[in-house]
């Protein structure tokens, strides 16, 4: 185990001291790096005792002495990581495969000592993921259990606000999907998970919905318009109890008789009103919550949201779930979306619905979960860059969207456990040459390695990808503040994986 954790500490070396962004590091960085150089090299020096009194025991040379001289000096190690590390890396961490012989007795006597031996290199290679599987402490969560229980509740709320609106002209609500890092099998800490849940809606009878593109200064964020359009519902034998036509029935007659249409409801103008629509889902929900058996065992709160339904539901005084339910059209028959959810503009006009691709990365995420080893790693990769994230400019979708690059161009057979700090290390150098060149492609925009099972609308496979780094070639002063962070993620990241929280 000492020597598991000495050569884990060499690895981080290689995270600590990647090429450096932007240039010479300023004095207050260069004090940081060293800082932590000590602490590094202090660690170093503790697990080399350990070492020295085993070796001690074990061969009577003192190996951990020899090393001890050489540890002294951090800058050593930051180059001797370098250089070392691959070889040190391809013994620890690959299966040895057997020569071929083509001699049957050689290969028949050595058989049993051949298959000793990979079992001896197999352990040795997931010494390194065992290591750190357990030494940092994950979220103590079943999400898995969680979800479902959340989208039973759900599906009930959206029955019985189906119940309420069978004979009205607000949208039609269609079974809520789950997307998110929860539903995608990931969340960055306990205390900050949203179980978040995107409902299509579809135009009552008589209206039809049509999508619009935002003018060319929205196109970087993609939004859209949604315009609400009246049908002709005309028969020429209209059965009692049918709707009537707002077209070609008067006014007068509409109001008497007839509920107003969504146009004088939730619109604004000729337009789909997100805030309207989140207000009065909110009172929809309430409504239904009283129907339901959970209300006698359960509290529901309403949580504030301008643009969502965002609710708390509180069993006594067990543990609660919060839970954000979205609204979303649906772009012809594809997985791309239409959504009310926030976006990272300072303000956002009501009639404006993000184009959001939340469906199509929850159909990635279990496409990659039927593909990869069992033991996969790439969802705790995900966790610890939300982890060291808070605080910084960073968003969790940046660093997803650097994975599931990545994702796509490892295989999946790269992403076990004793893989763990290299996928970790090659998503700080990705992120740091994103960073450098001040661009982040979209994973869904003209990517040809997008899983053929995920539905896109046809212009996404062709269109230029849109570049999420947009404003940091705007801005200057971004670009370099976010060159600074980089340098903070790396710190966090070796101080994580070194005290495991």
């Amino acid at each position: 185990m000492a020597a598991t954790k000495f050569l884990a500490l060499v690895v981080l070396s290689i995270i600590q001291y990647p090429q450096m962004v932007g240039g010479e590091l300023d004095e207050a960085t260069r004090e940081r790096v060293q800082q932590h150089a000590d602490n590094l090299s202090q660690e170093m020096t503790r697990l080399l005792q350990e070492l020295e009194l085993r070796s001690q025991e074990q061969s009577g040379v003192d190996w951990g002495a020899l090393l001890f001289a050489a540890l002294q000096q951090w800058q050593f190690w930051a180059i001797a990581g370098v250089l070392v590390l691959p070889f040190g890396l391809w013994w620890w961490l690959s299966k040895r495969s057997p020569e071929p012989d083509s001699s049957s007795d050689e290969e028949s006597s050595s058989s049993n000592t051949d298959q000793e031996e990979e079992e001896d290199d197999s352990d040795d290679a997931n010494d390194l993921g065992r290591f750190f599987e357990e030494h940092i402490q994950w979220p103590v969560q079943d999400l898995a259990t969680e979800c479902r229980v959340v989208k039973a509740v759900v599906a009930d709320l959206i029955r019985v606000c189906q119940v309420l609106l069978s004979n009205s002209f607000f949208p039609v609500l269609q079974p809520a999907i789950g997307v998110g890092s929860a539903f995608e099998g990931w969340s960055p800490r306990e205390e900050d998970i949203i179980y978040r849940l995107l409902v299509p809606l579809q135009p009552p009878r008589g209206h039809a919905f049509h999508l619009e593109l935002g003018t060319a200064r929205e196109m970087l964020a993609r939004n859209f318009c949604i315009r609400v359009e009246l049908e002709c519902t005309c028969t020429r034998e209209r059965p009692a109890g049918e709707m009537l036509c707002f077209l070609h029935h008067p006014e007068e007659e509409l109001r008497r008789n007839q509920d107003p249409s969504l146009l004088g409801t939730l619109c604004t103008g000729s337009y789909l009103d997100v805030q309207k629509t989140a207000r009065w889902f909110q009172i929809l929900v309430k409504a239904a919550w009283v129907v339901l058996p959970e209300s006698a065992q359960c509290r529901l709160t309403v949580l504030p949201s301008s643009r969502s339904c965002k609710f708390r539901v509180t069993k006594g005084n067990n543990k609660s779930l919060c839970i954000e339910m979205m609204f979303g059209v649906q772009q012809g028959d594809s997985d791309i979306f239409l959504s009310s959810q926030s976006t990272e503009a300072i303000f956002t006009p009501s009639t404006m619905w993000t184009e959001s691709c939340a469906v199509a990365e929850v159909k990635f995420f279990r496409h990659v979960a039927r593909q990869a080893p069992h033991d996969s790693f790439h969802l705790r990769c995900l966790q610890v860059c939300a982890r060291i994230l808070v605080g910084t400019g960073f968003s969790t979708y940046t660093l997803k969207t650097v994975v599931m690059h990545l994702l796509t161009t490892i295989p999946l057979s790269g992403w076990r456990g004793r893989d763990f700090l290299l996928r970790l290390q090659d998503i700080m150098r990705y992120l740091r040459c994103c960073l450098e060149e001040k661009r982040l492609d979209h994973f869904f925009f003209g990517n040809e390695r997008v899983p053929e099972e995920i539905s896109l609308p046809p212009d996404f496979r062709t269109v230029e990808p849109l570049n999420l780094f947009q404003r940091l070639v705007q801005h200057p002063a971004t670009h370099a503040e976010a060159l600074r962070e980089f340098v903070e993620l790396r710190d966090r990241l070796t101080r994580l994986l070194i005290y495991g929280r």
